[in-house]
């Protein structure tokens, strides 16, 4: 490497905007760092879903109305005030697709990962109860969950990761209901996934991290929902965790 790797350069990165020598530099420094290729790889899947859904605003014709409304306005005052009004409507919508386009910076909804911390807290120290429905009921636990948040929902399978399902429950929200599902592995390490429909932005966003009283967090916006996977283990291996998630519900 003839410098070091700026965050802006893996965001030039995962955008292929750098000169290929750049590129490969940054492409072979990577692969001794697992943890951060597999964020630049989640920004990479997130550009594409948001170019699939916002491309196709840029080719969409000036609507009639406003083209008819500008051919009938000839006075020098009145093309000024349709010139600034189109000005002003590409302003908004610039400022919308930047902050679709670039929704890894835009910042999730501060209450989820305190919501979904709290919530591993309470439940994930549980010996005899931790969840409502088992994992052996893992059918009615997702048409039980489904119903209630108003969507299908799927439990990421983490056996790879050495998580297994262990259930979930039913939990309120702040405007609505909210489904747990918890995962252990072998040491008895418990992670939560929590699952709010309630979300007020819809667009996306990247992940984010939070750390809340010793849990770290990592959560995303994706459409209705909001994410949060919780648990005590280190940030890397936490990330890798939420990347397989993420993966599966994001296929």
């Amino acid at each position: 490497m003839n410098s070091p790797v700026s965050q802006e350069e893996l965001h030039a990165y995962a955008d292929d905007r750098l000169p290929p020598q750049r590129r490969a530099e940054i492409q072979a420094w990577l692969q001794a760092r697992p943890e951060l290729q597999a964020e630049v790889d989640l920004w990479r899947a997130q550009n594409t879903r948001l170019h699939r859904s916002f491309d196709r605003v840029l080719d969409e014709p000036v609507p009639a109305r406003l083209s008819e409304a500008v051919r009938r306005r000839r006075t020098r005052p009145q093309r000024l005030a349709a010139a600034l009004g189109w000005l002003a409507l590409g302003g908004v919508l610039g400022f919308v697709l930047r902050d679709a386009y670039q929704a890894r910076t835009a910042p999730v909804q501060a209450s989820l990962p305190r919501q979904a911390a709290i919530a591993h807290a309470v439940y994930a120290p549980e010996v005899r109860h931790p969840v409502e429905v088992g994992a052996e009921q893992e059918n009615h636990l997702v048409g039980w969950l489904s119903k209630r948040l108003g969507a299908e929902l799927k439990p990421p399978r983490l056996a790879d990761a050495g998580f297994a399902l262990v259930g979930g429950r039913l939990l309120p929200g702040e405007s609505g209901p909210v489904a747990q599902f918890m995962y252990q592995d072998a040491r008895g390490q418990r992670l939560t996934l929590y699952v709010r429909s309630d979300a007020r932005d819809h667009r996306e966003t990247a992940f984010r991290y939070a750390r809340e009283g010793g849990i770290g967090v990592f959560y995303w916006l994706d459409g209705k929902f909001g994410y949060a996977l919780s648990g005590e283990l280190p940030k890397d291996e936490l990330l890798k965790v939420a990347t397989a998630v993420y993966k599966q519900l994001n296929p």
